[in-house]
């Protein structure tokens, strides 16, 4: 079931709810207990309103009103022994107890401020972030080539609808919103309007195409980002708004047959498309000292092709040494030329 309003979720902290309240419960526990076997020891130190023995149960009973201060005095202590034992430990430990029961409830609350103070900070310096909709394998290797190519984890935000994938996502230090991407709330709690870029990995093509629609009504200078099934709905997406669209069935269908006949080719094209491996796919826009003339060839690199508009000019034709004003230069480098030195 999804949330009623998306919730944005900030990476994890490493202490564990349950075993912080765990911890809290059996320290008071053992309070009640500790005063509880104190008094059973030297029951005979104590009388109740009739005069009577105290048991153990008695026992517990004196222990839980007095930690909690209510007194109701129908048990009382009779000997000097016993009223030493309670002025000099009892009353500690039911100090004890009232600063682990009040400490608990000022945990929540601080809590709930800090959570509230951290969205706050977070809405006002989000900008230029990366947001994809979508955490499951395909959205997973996203994040794993944003990562590796250097976008830093504060600038990436996840969108899922499935809590445990919300959650995975959080354990490696990725700010989240749990909900649906197809929503406007959702987009907006993720601060799609800030982002530079969309990466919609949706296991639906319509779900995708959707999504795609909202993002570019919010962000209509955004780059997004797009994987689909169906050859037959990239047009949609492409027409919805997404500036490039992944065919994913096709493309590994592709991989799987080339493989078959030249096995090598596809463990370069593995190369070329995980970051960090050894080579790297890059691009640049013409400087204007190489407008009219052959792009500049750079140490380590080689020339594949220039984007000019929608055409994609081989870099064996004659029109790559005459570069044109808004020209794209596709390169080949090796990984480790991009490292700073």
């Amino acid at each position: 079931m999804l949330p009623s309003a998306p919730d944005v979720l900030f990476p994890l902290r490493h202490v564990s709810p349950r075993r912080s309240l765990a911890h809290r419960v059996g320290v008071a526990v053992g309070i009640v207990l500790a005063i509880a076997l104190i008094t059973w020891l030297d029951r005979e130190s104590y009388s109740d309103a009739d005069g009577n023995g105290v048991n153990f149960l008695d026992a517990i009973y004196y222990s839980t009103v007095t930690v909690t201060t209510t007194g109701y005095g129908d048990i009382a202590p009779l000997s000097p022994g016993a009223r030493a034992w309670t002025a000099f430990v009892v009353t500690p430990l039911r100090a004890v107890f009232l600063i682990v029961l009040v400490g608990t409830t000022l945990q929540l609350l601080t809590e709930r401020y800090r959570k509230a103070l951290a969205e706050n900070r977070w809405r006002r310096r989000v900008t230029d972030h990366t947001i994809v909709a979508g955490y499951g394998t395909k959205g997973r290797g996203a994040v794993d080539t944003l990562l590796a190519s250097g976008t830093r984890a504060e600038r990436i935000v996840v969108i899922d609808v499935a809590a445990h994938a919300v959650e995975e996502a959080r354990a490696r230090g990725l700010t989240s919103v749990l909900g649906d991407a197809t929503r406007t709330a959702v987009l907006t709690e993720a601060m799609v309007e800030r982002a530079t870029s969309v990466v919609v990995t949706c296991n639906r093509d319509d779900t995708a195409t959707l999504v795609t629609l909202t993002a570019r009504e919010l962000n209509p200078a955004a780059s997004i980002v797009v994987a689909v099934k169906e050859q037959e709905n990239a047009h949609l997406l492409r027409y919805s708004g997404a500036g490039t669209v992944v065919i994913s069935s096709e493309s590994a269908g592709r991989l799987l047959g080339l493989a078959t006949r030249r096995p090598r080719s596809v463990e370069v094209i593995s190369d070329l498309i995980v970051a960090g491996e050894g080579l790297e796919m890059v691009e640049r826009n013409a400087t204007p000292d190489e407008v009219g003339g052959p792009p500049r060839l750079d140490p380590g690199q080689l020339h594949l092709a220039v984007v000019r508009g929608d055409e994609r000019i081989a870099f064996d034709d004659p029109r790559c040494q005459h570069l044109l004003e808004g020209d794209v230069i596709v390169s080949l480098r090796r990984e480790e030329d991009s490292l700073p030195s």
